[in-house]
């Protein structure tokens, strides 16, 4: 078959200069993602997301779902994220409507020394921008370059690709079209090798789409999102074959509080621990249709049944003393403590936590000091008038660290402080205020 080879110079994906991002929930903070397909290829996570932009005149529909690329996001710890650049775009594969502005969810997978991304977008053509069908891209790393193949998967007409390779080597791919689909996938990785089955025994009632299968215990776990309301969450049917039949066993995650209407997720084990990925609205809470990506950690009963995950803005990972901790991801915060964007305008700028009244106070837990002997503490802070931050470890009682007198003024200031005790390997860091009003934080680090 003959292929379009698309060589995409990614940017410093080799070179060790591509964009980092430090965060938490969201993993993501200069760009909007959602839809994410988390693998583990060698020690890192590898995360395929779609790419959310803002629809403008002449590129995408006003009010609507627009991607136009995809990029590819990796991490050692879960915490400190590469972004390797763009590695497909709708203007370079070839069956595709290139002012579409669909490239929807992906996922990729690993197999005889090649990378397989599988992605949905509407070929030229196509009624009304209708016609979803899924491609393949095939590259010898995780990041690419991927070679793009001429023409889509014959016999696959929908979104939401997911690939599954089971344990005697078959692989499996899995689509959303109205229904849920599977079919064998033959060696080659690029052609269906088994007629589409619709898989049953699902909630009749209500959209299903991103269907996303792993295996644990000889458990087949078919994960999905479902409209069994008004809007999405996610859900699992169990099986111990990977076509089925499934049957509905459960809720992974309920309907998000913040009203987002989408919500698509993978599940991956990663160094011992298994975790949930998957997307919300936090940095466009007043148009769903620009995501996000995050991560919380995902846990089993004894009997296989999944243990139903509340969102965190914390996620996971252990953040690093001397990283600008961002503290209005908490872990935990009393009723006095607001969190709120620095800038409007600017949501990419992140989140600034009020402190409102004295002993206010809010937790961040799992940062890690790696046994230095810190000196200083700085943090980023306002204040209408004088105030005083005391950093504790543990409680809000517990003991203490440092304290930062903020001058007044409402102007933007780093503050700079003597330690007053060393603390331990990893810490769980509470932020008291101890006298004042109206305190703000942007972020604290140790030096």
């Amino acid at each position: 078959m003959k292929k379009l080879k698309f060589w995409l110079l990614l940017l410093g994906s080799v070179a060790g200069i591509a964009g980092q991002s430090a965060a938490q929930n969201p993993l993501i903070r200069d760009q909007f993602t959602a839809d994410p397909s988390a693998r583990v290829f060698g020690d890192r996570v590898y995360v395929y997301p779609s790419h959310d932009i803002k629809a403008t005149p002449g590129h995408g529909r006003p009010g609507w779902f627009c991607m136009e690329d995809y990029h590819v996001f990796s991490s050692a710890n879960l915490t400190d994220w590469t972004d390797h650049g763009m590695i497909i775009s709708q203007t370079t594969v070839p069956w595709a409507d290139p002012a579409s502005y669909s490239m929807w969810a992906p996922d990729c997978i690993f197999r005889n020394g090649k990378y397989y991304m599988y992605f949905p977008t509407t070929k030229k053509g196509s009624e009304n921008g209708r016609g979803f069908t899924i491609g393949v891209a095939v590259a010898d790393k995780p990041y690419g370059p991927f070679i793009l193949q001429q023409e889509p998967i014959k016999g696959v007409h929908g979104i939401d690709p997911n690939v599954f390779i089971d344990r005697d080597g078959q692989a499996y791919l899995y689509w959303a079209q109205g229904n849920l689909y599977a079919a064998k996938l033959k060696e080659n990785m690029l052609e269906l090798a088994s007629e589409p089955i619709i898989l049953t025994a699902l909630p009749e009632k209500g959209l299903k789409e991103g269907p996303y299968l792993f295996e644990r215990n000889g458990i087949y776990y078919l994960t999905y999102p479902h409209v069994a309301n008004k809007i999405e969450r996610l859900e699992y049917a169990t099986s111990n074959n990977p076509m089925g039949p499934f049957k509905f066993t459960g809720i992974i995650m309920d309907e998000s509080a913040s009203g987002c209407w989408t919500n698509h997720q993978s599940i991956i084990q990663f160094k011992n621990q298994w975790y949930l990925f998957y997307h919300n609205d936090d940095l466009s809470p007043n148009f769903d249709k620009n995501r996000s990506i995050r991560c919380d950690s995902l846990f089993f009963n004894p009997d296989g049944t999944i243990k139903k995950v509340i969102p965190t803005l914390r996620g996971v990972g252990i953040t690093k003393a001397s990283d600008k901790i961002q503290i209005d991801r908490y872990s935990d915060k009393d009723s006095t403590v607001n969190v709120s964007f620095i800038d409007t305008a600017k949501k990419f700028d992140g989140w600034k936590t009020t402190f409102k009244n004295s002993g206010s106070w809010i937790r961040y837990n799992c940062v890690d000091f790696n046994g230095k002997k810190f000196k200083e503490m700085q943090v980023m802070a306002n204040a209408a008038g004088p105030a005083t931050i005391e950093m504790r470890l543990g409680n809000s009682a517990g003991k203490l660290l440092a304290t930062a007198i903020i001058a007044g003024g409402n102007d933007w200031q780093v503050v700079q402080s003597n330690l007053t005790s060393l603390p331990p390997k990893t810490a769980d860091l509470v932020i008291v205020l101890k006298s004042g009003t109206d305190a703000s934080i942007d972020w604290i680090s140790f030096k």
